[in-house]
């Protein structure tokens, strides 16, 4: 169940929708992380966000906190660790821009 913010925003551009869920080629760095070569925006946030949890990466004193181990760090511009808030934005920067 998607939460209401976000439901209202995909039913007010439903553009959006189609940027979230539409396929698109992987870079290599990504490619590897997720284990395909093709996957959707929300695709690969739910699978980074798969992997933050199955590994315990969250800081346990701050769970907005992601500490990056080196597979994340690889897609992550490095980063030692991140704010949850973050995330989308940083994932987002391995996909090609929007056509118009």
């Amino acid at each position: 169940m998607l939460p209401p913010k976000l439901k209202k925003a995909i039913t007010d551009n439903p553009k959006k929708l189609a940027n979230l869920i539409d396929l698109v080629n992987l870079p290599s760095t990504l490619r590897e992380f997720v284990g395909q070569s093709q996957i959707s925006h929300l695709g690969c946030f739910m699978r980074v966000w798969s992997y933050i949890k199955d590994n315990n990466l969250q800081d346990p004193n701050n769970k907005n906190v992601v500490k990056c181990d080196e597979k994340l760090k690889g897609i992550l511009l490095g980063k030692p660790q991140v704010e949850l808030c973050e995330l989308p934005a940083l994932i987002k920067l391995h996909f090609p821009k929007e056509q118009k």
